[in-house]
């Protein structure tokens, strides 16, 4: 019935902040199996094929656990097992969503230790690229290829985004999601 905040998990360690807080969290409470909990992770980027690995043990060795992940932006999403890491998460009854404009800055004003004075300077990243990795992370979920390059230009701070949709994207992607990014427009009947 608690609150708690963990910030910073990465900090001052090797592990990823994701098994770093499972190995917090499991030093810290011992709970009868029975328990149930809910936990909520705002991560800067998604979860790689082994921390999905330490996620799907951890949450079956506590039944009773549900864990929703929100993220910014994916880790490196063309990898195969980064992939089906996700969606073995996913079937294993995690939610994933990635963050909107409003839930990162949320998450900014929130759970960053930013220096003092420094909290409007927070990484902008536009509501479209958000709409581009949801679209990929929605084809990650469907076991779709990837329709999403990100190409980075380090000397100019650019990052570049570029879209590949095939027949099977269009077929398998709910129209609702092509249409809210502007890929397709809707059809119009003329009498």
């Amino acid at each position: 019935m608690s609150w708690k905040i963990w910030r910073s998990s990465g900090k001052n360690t090797t592990n990823h902040v994701e098994v770093n807080f499972i190995e917090k969290f499991t030093s810290e409470r011992r709970f009868h199996s029975s328990i149930s909990c809910s936990i909520t992770w705002f991560l800067s980027w998604s979860p790689c094929w082994d921390c999905s690995q330490a996620i799907r043990k951890f949450l079956s060795q506590h039944p009773g656990v549900t864990l929703v992940i929100y993220v910014a932006r994916l880790f490196w999403h063309t990898d195969q097992q980064n992939r089906q890491g996700l969606r073995d998460l996913v079937n294993s009854g995690v939610t994933i969503q990635m963050m909107t404009a409003s839930e990162y800055y949320h998450c900014w004003r929130n759970f960053v230790n930013y220096p003092p004075g420094e909290e409007a300077h927070w990484p902008r990243y536009p509501p479209l690229w958000m709409m581009l990795y949801a679209l990929e992370l929605h084809c990650i979920i469907l076991s779709l290829p990837p329709c999403l390059k990100i190409s980075r230009r380090w000397q100019n701070h650019l990052t570049f985004f570029r879209l590949r949709l095939q027949n099977c994207h269009y077929q398998t992607i709910p129209p609702h999601i092509l249409l809210a990014t502007g890929l397709i427009q809707p059809s119009v009947t003329w009498r």
